[in-house]
């Protein structure tokens, strides 16, 4: 089996994504709040993070070695910023 590396592609929006998501479940992956909205990828200030975020709740889950993370504990929120870091306020 061949190791994993990161493959530069384009995100549909001029820009590239760090990771490759199959289009098939990206078309199926939804949130996992009570809305269950659609995901986009990159977060709301980077088309290109290795993120997926909620089209209605702005909520963006981390994309780790090419896997989502879709859960709400590990999201960050749309007043955080998509470092992850808290912000103080």
């Amino acid at each position: 089996m061949s190791g994993t590396h990161e493959q530069q592609v384009p995100n549909g929006v001029g820009g590239t994504v760090a990771v490759e998501l199959d289009p098939q479940l990206l078309e199926i992956l939804a949130c996992p709040s009570p809305d269950h909205a659609p995901l986009r990828v990159g977060s709301a200030t980077d088309p290109a993070a290795d993120f997926l975020t909620c089209t209605s709740c702005g909520r963006s889950f981390p994309v780790r070695d090419g896997i989502p993370v879709l859960l709400l504990d590990e999201a960050v929120t749309p007043a955080q910023p998509a470092d992850g870091r808290q912000t103080d306020g």
